[in-house]
């Protein structure tokens, strides 16, 4: 059983045991009606008067001297226009366990950033935002963190798959042309290894969470196709072969493994570092990172040389064309238990976070207001590259991704660092060849496949 069940469990047990446990506020009080899209900001809302709690993963913003926009900015802005609403912020560090472990204790506040919960009980823990059909008409991503045709999460940005580069060393190695192949693009690492002094790829080892980005590309990006990640890989049988052309989950981590192989990482991964290597990138000492579109912008804030760090797509082409992935970020979850008035607080900041904070350019993501689609000057390289969000699961399957992950403990896209930090390991020390590494991971999946009684093929 893995961690978000045995939280679940927990949860469900503290709340038969004790209701005011559950939330920040007094248990019996009633819901609010009030759905997102009655929101009009600067008018609803204006007599409730608040203290809300916001758990967050951000904890850099928390941070005087963070370089972009901090919380304490934020939060003066929205109580211009709301200022009997205040609103204190909490950061959480592996913010992917401990929001799972304050879930279980219900002691979060009234909003939090939803951590890796089964879709089937988002309704136990957060309030909905109302239909789906009517979410989607306000926001992107909508379908991500809802169930039973009710939203429970709003995005608080996009995110595009990409690497993150500087240019200048690209230059320096004499590279004019992206690459769009696996091959082309360890083909660049060697001769930024041969003709500069940068790291050609930083793994990011040490941190751990950053290793889990890899698992971010193997859905539309590696494949082309909306469906696969939520919908066709249940049902695949050894998801992890080699197709052949270059494509699909394979090629995705080979790459990784072939840089390690190949001299092309830093010398001991052990002793990486994340917040040093943002200084790094900005000037010049790493030349690419495989992260989300949301670390260029603490890349560029770095240093001096915020010109040179760029954004391109995973270099992976399907059928003559790159795709690249495109999904939420952590989304903004609201206590159910706690109050009514606030409740309704917690809506209308969720919806200015949205609609007027600039969050998403700030922190250079894709906007989550559905009728904003003007993207950040950062995806310049995408503009011959389709961005593609992942469709949502199939009826009735909405929670098997989950249960494979579980009875696997491949964790694909859901904290499985240490499996990708498994591959620096066995490239590094050669004591395991990347096939043998597939055939492991492939076997587990089928296992999976067999235990939840999956038609796979």
């Amino acid at each position: 059983m893995n961690l978000k069940k045995i939280v679940a469990a927990g949860v469900a047990a503290a709340c038969m045991m004790g209701m005011a446990a559950c939330g920040g506020s007094d248990s019996s009080s009633q819901s609010t009606d009030l759905q997102y899209k009655d929101i009009t900001l600067g008018e609803t809302g204006k007599d409730i008067k608040a203290n809300l709690k916001l758990y967050s993963n951000r904890t850099d913003m928390l941070k005087d001297d963070y370089s972009g926009t901090t919380w304490k900015q934020y939060l003066a802005e929205f109580n211009k226009m709301y200022p009997n609403i205040k609103i204190s912020i909490e950061g959480g560090t592996d913010y992917a366990n401990s929001a799972l472990t304050r879930l279980q204790g219900g002691d979060w506040g009234d909003i939090m950033m939803i951590p890796a919960v089964d879709k089937s009980e988002l309704g136990n823990y957060f309030l909905s935002y109302g239909s789906l059909d009517d979410v989607k008409k306000e926001v992107k991503y909508a379908t991500d963190k809802a169930y039973d045709n009710k939203v429970y999460g709003i995005a608080s940005t996009g995110n595009a798959s990409g690497i993150v580069y500087n240019k200048k060393v690209f230059k320096d190695a004499g590279i004019d042309k992206l690459p769009t192949t696996p091959d082309e693009f360890i083909s660049d690492l060697k001769a930024i290894k041969e003709k500069t002094k940068a790291i050609p790829l930083y793994t990011n080892y040490a941190a751990g969470w950053t290793m889990g980005a890899w698992d971010d590309y193997i859905g539309g990006t590696a494949t082309g196709d909306a469906k696969y990640l939520n919908q066709v890989l249940e049902h695949t049988k050894n998801p992890f072969k080699d197709p052949g052309d270059g494509t699909h989950a394979y090629n995705v981590y080979e790459i990784l493994y072939d840089a390690v192989a190949d001299g092309l990482t830093e010398d001991d991964y052990s002793t990486t570092d994340w917040e040093s290597s943002k200084g790094k990138m900005n000037n010049g000492e790493i030349a690419t990172m495989v992260l989300g579109s949301w670390a260029v912008s603490q890349m560029q804030a770095a240093g001096d040389n915020a010109e040179d760090v760029g954004y391109m797509p995973f270099p992976i082409t399907v059928d003559g064309k790159q795709y690249a992935s495109s999904g939420p970020d952590y989304a903004f979850g609201i206590n159910k238990k706690a109050s009514a008035d606030n409740q309704e607080a917690s809506m209308i900041f969720v919806k200015w976070m949205t609609e007027k904070s600039n969050f998403a350019y700030n922190e250079g993501g894709i906007p989550i207001s559905a009728n904003d689609d003007k993207l950040p000057d950062l995806y310049a390289n995408f503009k011959d590259v389709e961005l593609i969000a992942d469709e949502p699961a199939k009826s009735g399957e909405e929670d098997l991704f989950n249960d494979l992950n579980s009875d696997s403990e491949l964790n694909l896209k859901n904290g499985g660092d240490a499996r990708v930090q498994g591959i620096v390991e066995h490239a590094a020390n050669k004591d395991q060849t990347y096939d043998e590494l597939v055939q492991e991971w492939n076997q587990k999946w089928n296992d999976a496949l067999d235990s939840e009684g999956v038609d796979a093929k």
